[in-house]
């Protein structure tokens, strides 16, 4: 959140933001590989997958917010 913090428009909080959200959702990529690969306990990356999922959930959100309030 530095870098958002640092932002001089909206616009470059908003790119901050998707830069997060494609990072989530390469993020849920991997643990669902873990996953399904079975190097790992299935419960772990579940919840890891979870709680992946509801971060890019809010950095969606977020965007969406960003963008619709110029």
């Amino acid at each position: 959140m530095v870098e958002a913090q640092g932002a001089a428009s909206r616009k470059d909080y908003a790119n901050f933001f998707s830069h997060a959200l494609k990072s989530a959702n390469e993020t849920k990529f991997w643990f669902g590989l873990l996953r399904d690969s079975g190097k790992a306990k299935k419960e772990a990356t579940d919840k890891l997958l979870k709680e992946a999922t509801e971060l890019a959930k809010i950095l969606a959100t977020s965007i969406i917010t960003l963008k619709g309030k110029k």
